[in-house]
């Protein structure tokens, strides 16, 4: 009871800051662009919080948030309509929907499933925003309680799950997790000052690389270069036929399936590192299971949407546990959002304990974003159903370089930099290949969040630790192994025993079809070789520093694993899952354009940015891009790039922001935007 009367101040709080007319109208613009992002299959909350981050530099905390809530909160809501109009995951987390989604939009009941899958988002969302208000207010007293033992443990607890739970192939999870943690590390250690894999001749690496630019390169890039390699439209089937009212009723009937699903969403959202990936299949599975007639599930099974449409909004409630409570993220998204809390306001909001204790109203803040989100996210997304149907069947190579335009710019604000792009373009090649090749990409991106406060609390324990075994070796004892580590090391060593059976049965990338020899090996080889110069890099390191201990046990680690994958792709036929290559079959193997001349545009863009600035560079990419790849007419190429030209300039007059400069500015001062 005391807990709950300390708590309703801040719940109170909490409710007189959303419901000001300026956070709601946040909070709509960011569903707004949520559903803007969603619609486009592949691109996901991870690239939307991507194209938000550099814009939250000293934002006002709470308006910086409507606008991160609504944008996350409406995501998997609005991948659904790439799921059951066009038969493409619109995201890791609607995978399942596309099973019995798409069968339904065929048979001219695309309405029906877009209502049942609408509702059932709906009632996931509030379900998971109603179990993070009972979680907070239950574990923040145990919560407040953790010091640097705890937390390490619960950091290494969630690199266990997005290592073990990250694809077909345990150990590629694993060695991926362990990539992103050593791309994490680049730049100056925190403790000594000392330089991994970067030099003061090359200044640019001493900071290392920006999140905004890992989150854009490595999810958005490969998609967007995937698409537009088919050179077609999205969808073809624009018509939504009807039954809404039918879709509504099916979830009502089915209303036990969707508590059970929202459940289950939410305690795989507390998990850190799972998230979408998982559980819109233990969804489904679930929806199978539990269903007396499975004859219909794969040809149009209402259930098979309401259950993993269900679990995927309620997990973003559960996601939010790790990520406010400690600081972990338990998804891709997630890891961008801990990212953008810090850039906002001055600096003061810190996710993990010290917010419960310092910012509970905040937290509760996020809370009641989310609940609104999710109301908001539904009603605009059947307001809007019958536009965007139309909307899918533009051409993709229309909307390409619109989207290549906005992610430059947005990378380019992180560090106002032009080797800001050349590092998106390097970024986007690693993310290409390990989405060809099937390696993890959330489990990338969640090592290379996690790598900070992995190092940082790992060194801090050590040394705490080393005072308190000089005092005693019970004190030592003591400080390392408290009750919590004790159940967190149980959990851990439990989770990864069940996710080891388990991993053959989860696909990171989707359905990757085994390939050659050749291609596997080389990317593995190549990522062999970038981990033992890490290992050897931070061995030059002095032995007195630690800044050299944490880069050289991760490296250490990985290159184990990838041994391991060396000798099996050596002792295996090349029918073994460990060779999965998407050029060998399926979409990519049958695009029209091959991956490289498709990325050579990008890299034009690049190299025009650099001698021309990007204005200038921009236009001459945007006219010859229509004219000579989209077919179109000298006017409409104009009128497309006049158009792109005027959306940028108003984008960086709004927001105050500068354009990379080229070579040509530093000898020519030219006026603005130009210079």
């Amino acid at each position: 009871m005391d807990v709950i009367m300390e708590a309703l101040p801040a719940l109170s709080d909490a409710w007189a800051l959303i419901l000001q007319p300026v956070v709601l109208g946040y909070l709509v613009l960011g569903v707004v662009m949520g559903l803007c992002i969603g619609v486009f299959p592949g691109l996901g909350g991870i690239a939307g919080l991507s194209l938000l981050l550099p814009f939250m530099f000293g934002m006002d905390p709470i308006l910086g948030l409507a606008l991160m809530v609504g944008m996350v909160a409406v995501v998997p809501t609005s991948d659904t309509f790439a799921s059951v109009l066009m038969g493409i995951p619109g995201s890791s987390a609607s995978q399942a929907t596309v099973l019995d989604g798409f069968p339904m939009a065929k048979k001219g009941k695309a309405a029906r499933a877009l209502s049942a899958a609408f509702a059932s988002s709906l009632f996931g969302g509030l379900v998971g925003a109603t179990f993070l208000t009972g979680f907070i207010l239950i574990a923040r007293p145990i919560v407040l309680e953790f010091r640097t033992p705890e937390l390490l443990m619960i950091t290494i607890f969630g690199l266990s799950m997005v290592g073990i739970l990250a694809g077909r192939v345990a150990i590629k999870g694993l060695v991926a997790a362990g990539l992103g943690m050593l791309i994490g590390t680049i730049g100056e250690g925190a403790s000594s000052g000392d330089l991994r894999m970067s030099s003061y001749d090359f200044p640019y690496l001493t900071d290392g690389l920006k999140l905004v630019i890992v989150g854009l390169g490595i999810f958005a890039i490969p998609e967007i270069i995937s698409l537009l390699r088919r050179d077609r439209a999205i969808s073809s089937e624009p018509q939504l036929g009807g039954g809404w009212l039918d879709g509504v009723r099916d979830w009502f009937a089915n209303i036990w399936l969707s508590v059970r699903c929202s459940i289950i969403g939410v305690v795989v959202g507390v998990i850190p590192g799972l998230g979408g990936s998982v559980v819109d299949w233990i969804a489904y599975g679930h929806a199978v299971q539990t269903t007396p007639d499975k004859s219909n599930f794969g040809k149009g099974e209402v259930r098979g949407v309401i259950g993993p449409e269900s679990s995927n909004n309620a997990k973003e409630g559960g996601g939010l546990v790790p990520t406010l409570l400690f600081g972990i993220p338990g998804s891709g998204s997630m890891a961008i959002f801990i990212g953008a809390i810090a850039l906002l306001g001055s600096g003061q909001i810190e996710v993990g304990p010290a917010m419960l204790q310092n910012n509970l109203d905040i937290t509760y803040s996020i809370v009641w974003l989310l609940a609104l989100a999710n109301v908001v996210g539904t009603v605009i997304c059947i307001a809007a159903s019958g536009g965007i149907a139309k909307l899918t069947t533009i051409r993709f190579v229309l909307l390409a370089p619109f989207l290549f335009m906005i992610i430059s710019f947005a990378a380019f604000q992180s560090g106002q930099n032009l080797m800001d792009l050349v590092a998106l373009f390097g970024i986007g090649l690693l993310g290409i290949l390990m989405r060809r090749f099937d390696w993890s990409r959330p489990a990338f991106l969640i090592g290379f969040v996690l790598s900070t406060p992995a190092e940082n609390y790992a060194n801090q324990a050590v040394q705490i630790a080393s005072s308190r075994f000089r005092k005693g070796f019970g004190d030592g004892l003591d400080y390392i192994f408290s009750p919590i580590v004790i159940v967190l090391l149980i959990i851990t060593v439990i989770s990864v025993v069940l996710g080891l059976r388990q991993a053959k049965n989860i696909m990171a990338e989707g359905d990757v079809q085994s390939g050659s020899k050749r291609a596997p090996f080389l990317f593995l080889i190549a990522v062999t070789g970038y981990i033992a110069y890490a290992f050897y890099d931070a061995a030059s390191i002095p032995s007195f520093s630690r800044d050299r201990v944490f880069p050289m046990f991760v490296a250490g680690v990985c290159l184990v694993g990838c041994v391991a994958l060396i000798i099996r792709m050596m002792l295996k036929p090349e029918t073994d899952t460990i060779f999965a290559d998407r050029e060998r079959e399926g979409d990519d193997a049958d695009s029209t354009y091959g991956l490289w001349p498709t990325l050579a545009w990008f890299a034009g863009l690049l190299v025009l940015t650099s001698l021309l600035g990007f204005i200038l560079a921009l236009a001459l990419f945007l006219f010859t891009f229509m004219k000579l790849r989209a077919g179109l007419s000298t006017a409409l190429a104009a009128a497309y790039t006049a158009a792109g030209i005027a959306f940028m300039c108003f984008m960086a007059w709004l927001l105050n922001r500068d354009f990379p400069p080229g070579l040509l500015q530093e000898y020519t001062d030219l006026p603005w935007p130009l210079g």
